[in-house]
């Protein structure tokens, strides 16, 4: 007996790895390659294709296709319909699974709503890209990216929140919901560890 839920209308190919305590909703599909952790959720009519590794405690909303070479770290958040590709210039006449290119997204990050990931970014730990717009090029850690392209506006929290900059665009940040503080060095912010 499986240790994840899955609804009836589901199919889950066999072979497929799917951890403890995950939640396969009404009409996904995923291949028997896929290999997806613990306390995940996939919501309705998600695919999940046969070379994807997707982290513990991602979040998968509905119509979201996570194809082949996409890989999730802890963590994720799909936000509903945003997109997926692995092929940079697909052609229907012309086969190019061997051109596929890989999709890294880091621990924590969100993808919004309706966002497009052209294949071969890596979005970074806790970047945020907001809703509707086309990642073309990888994302620092802890970026808000918007716009068609994508162009970075900010910067966010581990909590989900936008920080204020200092005014001179250097220096410590505190985020005001959990006190963490995050050092901005140039174009790198990191999170500063509590001692």
């Amino acid at each position: 007996m499986a240790d994840y839920y899955q609804h009836p209308t589901a199919i889950v190919d066999e072979g497929a790895q799917i951890g403890e305590g995950s939640r396969v909703w009404h009409f996904v599909h995923v291949c028997g390659g896929a290999r997806i952790g613990k306390g995940v959720s996939l919501g309705q009519n998600v695919f999940v294709g046969n070379k994807v590794v997707i982290g513990d405690d991602c979040k998968i909303q509905n119509n979201v296709s996570v194809y082949d070479n996409v890989t999730l770290e802890q963590g994720v958040f799909c936000g509903p319909s945003m997109v997926f590709t692995n092929v940079y210039n697909p052609r229907s006449l012309i086969e190019r699974k061997d051109q596929y290119r890989n999709t890294m997204v880091k621990k924590g990050a969100t993808l919004g709503a309706n966002c497009t990931i052209v294949c071969g970014a890596t979005i970074g730990e806790f970047a945020f890209v907001g809703a509707g717009a086309v990642v073309n090029k990888d994302v620092p850690a802890y970026a808000l990216m918007v716009g068609v392209p994508a162009r970075q506006i900010g910067w966010m929290s581990e909590f989900g929140e936008q920080l204020a900059l200092p005014l001179d665009g250097t220096g410590e940040i505190v985020c005001l919901h959990t006190s963490a503080k995050y050092v901005l060095k140039g174009s790198v912010l990191s999170k500063v560890e509590a001692q």
